[in-house]
């Protein structure tokens, strides 16, 4: 008979280090735990000291224990855009990215802004068909793609991004289809870049 592999499991081993996202992370749920009252001031200090100098896994999830799983960017089902008669789009303004994202270019075009998208994950990927009318993937300076899994089909693929990828920021998978008339991804246009300066996000 042959021996299966383990279960993947969602969370490091606890022995494993933790890093400084993961202090955060315990610490922001921390203090919406207070918020909620789920735990008083006194605790929430204490609990906040202890978080900030946590080595381990471990460590940070004995603080987090007894209080309800907070949903992460993991959890967060696919988004599905589906351009259709009328268009659709995301962005530029602040959303939170999932670890899957669907655009369907369909008739009038789909456009995927991730200008000032909230995004946690190492790496996201986005299935593109561009279909009748395309699909169009902004992807913010720093953050880096990788196209190879895309079939470009009639309609071709312009990858116009740069290989620069700085640490920290995601990287975006491709694949799909280009359909009939393809699927774009890029950094900002001049344009773009002009309407995000007039309009600095929010702090």
């Amino acid at each position: 008979m042959t021996a299966q592999p383990p279960e993947p499991t969602s969370r490091p081993s606890g022995a494993l280090r933790a890093s400084h996202d993961d202090r955060e992370a315990v610490v922001e749920q921390l203090r919406d735990a207070a918020a909620e009252g789920r735990i008083d001031l006194d605790e929430l200090d204490t609990r906040l000291e202890q978080a900030l100098t946590a080595k381990t896994y471990a460590e940070l999830d004995a603080l987090t224990a007894d209080l309800p799983r907070r949903e992460t960017a993991a959890d967060l089902p696919p988004l599905v855009l589906k351009g259709g008669l009328h268009g659709a789009s995301r962005g530029p303004g602040r959303w939170e990215v999932p670890g899957r994202v669907v655009a369907h270019g369909g008739m009038a075009g789909v456009k995927l802004d991730f200008s000032r998208a909230v995004c946690r994950l190492p790496e996201v990927t986005v299935e593109a068909y561009g279909e009748a009318a395309g699909v169009t993937i902004v992807i913010p300076d720093g953050w880096a793609a990788d196209t190879t899994g895309m079939d470009p089909g009639m309609g071709g693929l312009k990858d116009k991004t740069t290989p620069d990828r700085l640490p920290g920021t995601p990287l975006i998978k491709l694949i799909g289809g280009g359909g009939v008339a393809g699927v774009v991804i890029r950094h900002p246009n001049r344009w773009e870049r002009r309407k995000l300066g007039s309009n600095p996000a929010p702090a």
